[in-house]
């Protein structure tokens, strides 16, 4: 049964459990819900990166940090689809498009990326966008042509959020997926773990997107990839039990949801990767870059599926509606 209501004592009650124990529940509720053997793959490319004006304490793009990154003007559309249909023979059936934007822009750069969209979609593959905050208008504009899924991460608990962002309200980002939700896109929301932040606050940030009415379809849990020049450059890799802690309170209290094994995964050991997906995550990254950060090689992945005994699915698991195909 899909709650709404967990609490945050509820969900310290899941996530505390003995391991065994969590895992079997995560694994009961994945079984009832989802294929246990099949992974979707998708693909994350930065469409436009870097001179972000937010101050994300996290992110190498933001233009309040010197971290090294080159900044790149938005990506033509041949160039955005010949990187698509790479990623569909390497087995994505998801491509993912960032660009370093506070909001989406209007005219001749939004209307490129409305063709990024109906060019993906065209390829069989579904079409996931996170440009920054939307309005109403650009989320409709985005539906008409075929998104599938709209990014937008909460990133922690609300208490947290002020600590590691100052140039940009939780309610914004609140707005903006409701925006989405308005358009008949789905939702892709989730979070990062390892930021400095506690046990609660990441039991809260769960508790926010298991209030959501649906659930989101793609909950993303990204563990923290330090990089130097950002004011979390400093801070240690989350490890393996932490993370796959979190994926499987996750898959508990959004028993629906594709839950996403995202940034992070190149700090885990193949056994480590291994436990998040026997934890409840059904997909993950494909491609040796997630935006301007590491992930581990195509030729990896299928190892590691393999030795599981684990596939990447053909098809694309969460279909945009009808209307918009």
């Amino acid at each position: 049964m899909l709650r709404h209501d967990w609490t945050l004592e509820e969900l310290r009650a899941v996530h505390d459990l003995p391991l065994p124990e969590l895992l079997f529940r995560a694994q009961s509720v994945h079984r009832a819900h989802h294929d246990p053997q099949a992974v979707q793959g998708c693909a994350l490319l930065s469409i436009k990166t870097g001179l972000c004006p937010e101050d994300c304490a996290y992110c190498p793009q933001s233009a309040h940090y010197d971290a090294g990154v080159e900044p790149q003007d938005l990506l033509s559309v041949d160039e955005t689809l010949a990187s698509a249909r790479e990623a569909k023979a390497q087995g994505a059936t998801r491509f993912c498009m960032g660009a370093a934007w506070r909001e989406a822009p209007e005219g001749e750069r939004f209307e490129r990326v409305l063709s990024m969209v109906r060019g993906v979609r065209a390829l069989g593959m579904e079409a996931c966008c996170t440009l920054g905050m939307l309005t109403q208008e650009q989320a409709d504009r985005l539906a008409e042509a075929g998104l599938t899924a709209y990014n937008h991460n909460l990133d922690s608990s609300p208490e947290f959020y002020s600590k590691i962002i100052t140039t940009r309200t939780y309610q914004d980002r609140l707005d903006t997926l409701k925006r989405v939700r308005r358009s008949g896109v789905t939702v892709c929301c989730g979070g990062i773990i390892g930021m400095g932040e506690t046990v609660e606050d990441r039991l809260g940030l769960l508790a926010e997107l298991a209030r959501h009415r649906p659930h989101p379809e793609s909950v993303p849990i990204n563990s923290l990839v330090s990089v130097a020049g950002t004011p979390l450059g400093e801070r240690a890799p989350v490890g393996a039990l932490d993370f796959a802690r979190v994926i499987a309170t996750a898959r508990i209290a959004m028993p629906a949801s594709i839950v996403r094994l995202s940034a992070g995964r190149l700090e885990l050991s193949e056994e480590g990767q291994a436990l998040c997906l026997l934890a409840g995550a059904n997909s993950i990254f494909l491609g040796d870059r997630l935006l301007t950060t590491p992930n581990p090689r195509a030729s990896a992945d299928e190892e590691l599926l393999t030795k599981m005994g684990m596939r990447l699915c053909e098809d694309p698991v969460t279909a945009a509606p009808a209307a918009q195909a």
